[in-house]
């Protein structure tokens, strides 16, 4: 039976609460992303960071039902009213997560555990039907080319087994709505037969560090002075694909003063 491989990703975090709306659905010759994002608790104090969690929702389909192309990028700007920490928080060695089911790879890097969650995809061999697949990801604070970074862990077992792990950089930019990106390049899947269907992602993480409370993701309700709400655009994802398109996108989003 043939093996393939299966990696998709996307981190954000955000200072931002959305309201009850669907995900933003972005479509360029036929080929449609859909992305959004919603945070818990759903208000924030005005004037300073408090504890989020992020959960993600993604999909990659085409209008007509036929295969989508392979996506080879992706990148996601995150609003700068975000605040990402990982100060004390134990990393984890890429090397200690190949080729390891999820159970393994918990048990070698729990304590750098900072998110978890599914994805799906598809693979279409020649002359045969589509064959879907599902699995978990994990999310683990790392080291990536010497700065801040992520790795995920993905592992299937349906309709084979296979596991991946793959890097996510992390860097700051100055000025501008958005400050903090979080980028990755996607392997080839399955000898280029293998493609992305979605994602599902919870991010966040609380913990102590020389005897203090810490969150990995933390946000405010910057609103105007007299409003309990406020309009941002929350982040703006980038999907780069094998065929040269590029979908660019993301929601905004009302957050809420308490």
């Amino acid at each position: 039976m043939r093996r393939f491989t299966i990696a998709i990703a996307l981190i954000v975090g955000t200072a931002l609460v959305p309201t009850t709306t669907g995900a933003e659905v972005n479509q360029h010759d036929g080929l449609r992303v859909s992305f959004d994002a919603s945070i818990a608790p759903r208000t924030l104090p005005r004037d300073r960071p408090a504890p989020i969690t992020v959960r993600l929702v993604g999909s990659i389909a085409t209008v007509d039902g036929s295969r989508p192309p392979a996506l080879q990028e992706l990148s996601i700007a995150v609003n700068r009213a975000g605040k990402l920490s990982t100060r004390g928080l134990p990393t984890c060695a890429a090397s200690a997560l190949q080729q390891t089911t999820t159970e393994a790879a918990l048990a070698a890097c729990r304590e750098a555990l900072v998110g978890h969650g599914i994805f799906g995809a598809s693979v279409d061999f020649p002359d045969a039907p589509k064959i879907p697949a599902r699995g978990k990801v994990l999310v683990f604070n790392a080291h990536v080319k010497g700065h801040r970074g992520m790795l995920l862990h993905l592992y299937g077992s349906s309709p084979v087994r296979a596991a991946f792990v793959l890097p996510f950089e992390i860097s700051q930019v100055r000025g501008g709505k958005f400050g903090t990106v979080f980028s990755t390049r996607i392997p080839t899947l399955a000898s280029g037969l293998g493609y992305i269907t979605e994602l599902q992602l919870t991010i966040g993480r609380r913990y102590s560090f020389e005897g203090k409370r810490r969150s990995l993701l933390s946000a405010n309700c910057a609103a105007p002075s007299g409003f309990t709400v406020g309009f941002f655009e929350l982040a703006r994802a980038t999907f780069s694909f094998s065929d040269g398109k590029q979908v660019v996108g993301g929601p905004s989003r009302i957050c809420k003063v308490r």
